[in-house]
């Protein structure tokens, strides 16, 4: 029972339908709103919409934007348009280098002070290692952590998916694990050295997953995030040549697959992320080599993770919830949604028997870049509340 938006009582009952099951919504905390800029692609409207279709009651938003989120003026701005627009709560994460260049450090304190959640230069690295430290010393001023797109640029370079047995068949530019576990060894060894917290995105192939597993056995304060996508598919899939196959990170092995189920499963990874990135349709409608990467995932994260790994056995349903949710959440000192009497209610209903079909015309975000178009799909949300308010209800 809800009073007010607090959990007032708990309440079985005997007579619910078969299936349903109640939890802690969800957060993401790696989403692209694509605001301001291109708002052609997504708004805060409309992708706080796609969230709360898909059980979540928090997200929070990367700083690629144009103009980038580098200064006070852009986060202020971001921050009140939420206030007005935003269906569920969003956070911001601020940028770590002035226009993503790798150059010069943002202003991180005044940032942290107007409500930066984070930093990070997500969609680009950050190459310099003394950049990379010296960002590190300067978020305990700012007293948040840093967001890390993990990725050694001179070995990534024109890839257009993994480099493997696949990229070879299609002739395409490969992209090798290595380019991203190499930059997360580096960064796990600064961030050690300067005994700062640091979460590490979209993790992707097996030896990244080894090397968080072993920082934080040593006590390192790194977390990690896996997309559905990466925890579902594999490369396989790009023989289709479809452009929404088509990420950064690129979908790898079905080795390094199963290896970041396996973080997931052990807490070495404890988030699942969407990496939410919505692209328009003329641009994702083009040969796969000038398609743009990015896929989104807000309205379809559970229903995927349902249907490739909880009915598959490979992860349990607790433990997806966990990561969904709790995970996220401590992860960058959000609330944790909670199911408890005095609780502000954020609470997810899902229907684990339901089926249905991906469409490009049901999404409530304003684009339709899915790598799950025309797939059925069991698991539904049912209906979520945030921060205390019904913000979707099928």
């Amino acid at each position: 029972m809800i009073e007010d938006g607090v959990i007032a009582a708990i309440e079985p009952r005997a007579s619910a339908p078969a299936g349903l099951v109640l939890a802690p919504a969800f957060v993401d905390p790696h989403v692209h709103l694509r605001t301001p800029g291109r708002e052609d692609e997504e708004t805060i409207a409309t992708g706080t919409a796609a969230a709360a279709a898909g059980g979540y009651c928090a997200i929070v938003a990367m700083p690629n934007t144009e103009p980038v989120v580098d200064n006070a003026a852009v986060l202020a701005s971001l921050v009140e348009t939420a206030r007005e627009e935003a269906v569920v709560p969003v956070g911001f994460m601020a940028a770590i280098s002035k226009g993503l260049a790798g150059e010069e450090l943002t202003e991180m304190a005044e940032l942290a002070g107007i409500g930066a959640v984070a930093f990070t230069d997500d969609g680009r690295p950050v190459v310099s290692a003394g950049l990379m430290r010296r960002a590190l010393q300067y978020s305990a001023v700012a007293d948040r952590p840093l967001a890390l797109h993990c990725e050694e640029p001179t070995l990534s370079r024109d890839g257009q998916m993994h480099e493997g047995a696949v990229s070879a068949a299609l002739g395409l530019a490969g992209w090798p694990s290595v380019a991203e576990s190499l930059m997360v060894e580096r960064d796990l060894l600064l961030a050690a050295g300067e005994g700062r917290p640091v979460h590490v995105m979209h993790l992707s192939a097996r030896g990244s997953v080894e090397a968080l597993r072993r920082a934080r056995a040593a006590g390192v304060a790194a977390t990690g995030e896996a997309s559905p996508h990466h925890l579902c598919a594999t490369d396989e899939r790009v023989r289709s040549l479809d452009p929404n196959l088509k990420m950064n990170p690129p979908l790898r092995t079905e080795d390094d697959r199963r290896a970041l189920v396996e973080g997931v499963r052990d807490g070495t990874i404890s988030c699942i992320a969407t990496d939410h990135a919505p692209h328009a349709l003329h641009e994702k409608e083009t040969p796969f080599e000038e398609a743009p990467f990015g896929v989104i995932g807000l309205e379809t994260a559970f229903a995927a993770l349902n249907t490739y790994l909880v009915e598959r056995d490979e992860l349990p349903l607790g433990v997806v919830l966990e990561r969904m949710s709790r995970g996220p959440a401590e992860a960058f000192g959000l609330p944790v949604p909670r199911i408890a009497v005095g609780e502000v209610a954020n609470v997810v209903l899902l229907d684990l028997g339901a089926e249905w079909t991906v469409r490009a015309d049901a999404f409530r975000s304003r684009s339709t870049n899915s790598w799950l178009l025309g797939e059925r799909l069991r698991g539904a949300v049912v209906k979520t509340v945030a921060a205390g308010s019904v913000v979707h209800a099928a």
